[in-house]
């Protein structure tokens, strides 16, 4: 069921940026605007109150992005003041983006009051996981106490990513077994059957899992507890070195931003090289075990800002994975940064790129939510 023919906008709220874009009925972008940097105190320069008034008077809905919907929150929701205060309290689940979420909700609501809003959240996506693939091997009763869980990220942009990838390789989003590699600032990957998510590298929270431009990625839980207890580091500390100062950014010694990181690395920087060499090692690694969860895989899909932008990224990564059928032909993979196909002849999986577009998944969800 599509829902409603509605324009929407869709605001998209970053850990520093508040991105507002509206779009029609069929999904064309009809205005634009973006806050960078955006403190997420509620309050908005003057020229994104202007661009923000423009777009609601001309919207049938409002649709948010919302990181972090806990265990209760697997769909899109209607936002009332009931779900507003219970996003606020998922608070320290995502500190850097819901507080953020909970502040624009707020903003776009005093504009225009009268227009219906909707939470569409990154871990709902994940809420298909089984038990299996979503339980810590932690005591039951705190499983049970703290709803501890792996959640799963970028749900938003995953599912987008696995549709388009259908619809560029010609085949049913139900007789597909995809790998969505979401490769940004944060990353993660999400194996997807039949549209559905199975298993994905994120887990409690956006930290885990594949070496990120500030975050660490999966890390010992033993390293974590020795530089605690025998290197004598304060716990804010360790957290904070794990979330903002580690990655590309800590292993280099410079940037995380992956322009740079090439350029370093190109100059013969040894650590831009090691960077970029774990970066890689990991990324391969969990393609890999993504289809062993999926027994097998017919698409692989890149997207995110360094998926689409960085054909070294792609190349390097794809060319171990021969054995699961995976061959990227080089000229297509060194001309591709938007939608398109970048397999080589023969290759018995399909590997494309996607750009993003979580607008169009949010603006979807929310007709469907009306």
């Amino acid at each position: 069921m599509a829902g409603p023919r509605l324009n929407v906008l869709v605001v998209n709220t970053g850990s520093s940026t508040l991105k507002l874009r509206l779009l029609s009925a069929d999904d064309e972008v009809l205005a634009t605007h973006e806050v960078d940097p955006w403190t997420g105190d509620g309050s908005l320069p003057d020229e994104a109150v202007a661009a923000l008034d423009e777009m609601v008077a001309r919207a049938g809905a409002v649709g948010h992005r919302v990181v972090h919907g806990g265990p209760d929150f697997t769909s899109a929701t209607v936002v009332d003041a009931t779900v507003l205060a219970h996003l606020e309290g998922l608070a320290p689940l995502a500190p850097l983006h819901q507080p953020r979420a909970v502040a624009a909700i707020r903003a776009v609501a005093a504009a225009r009051p009268d227009l219906p809003a909707v939470a569409c959240f990154d871990t709902a996506f994940h809420a298909t996981l089984s038990p299996a693939a979503s339980t810590y091997a932690l005591p039951r009763e705190w499983l049970r106490r703290w709803d501890l869980r792996r959640y799963g990220f970028h749900g938003l942009s995953h599912q987008y990513a696995a549709r388009r990838a259908a619809q560029l390789v010609g085949r049913p989003l139900s007789s597909l077994r995809t790998v969505t590699c979401h490769l940004g600032a944060g990353a993660s990957l999400c194996a997807v059957r039949a549209g559905h998510s199975v298993d994905t590298t994120m887990g409690f929270t956006p930290t885990e899992g594949l070496v990120m431009a500030t975050r660490c990625g999966s890390v010992d839980p033993g390293l974590v507890m020795w530089l605690v207890n025998q290197a004598g580091l304060g716990p804010a500390e360790v957290a904070e070195a794990l979330d903002r100062r580690s990655g590309l950014a800590g292993l280099s010694g410079g940037t995380g931003d992956f322009r740079e990181l090439m350029g370093t690395m190109t100059a013969g920087e040894d650590a831009a090289r090691l960077a970029f060499d774990v970066y890689v090692h990991r990324l391969r690694r969990e393609i890999a075990a993504m289809t062993a969860t999926l027994g097998g895989l017919d698409v692989l899909v890149f997207s995110g800002g360094v998926g689409e932008h960085v054909p070294i990224v792609r190349a390097t990564a794809a060319r171990p994975l021969g054995f699961l059928g995976v061959a990227i032909d080089g000229t297509r993979n060194g001309a591709t940064t938007t939608d398109g196909d970048i397999s080589a002849e023969g290759a018995t999986v399909r590997t494309v790129v996607v750009t993003a577009r979580e607008d169009i998944e949010i603006a979807r969800q929310v007709r469907r939510a009306l």
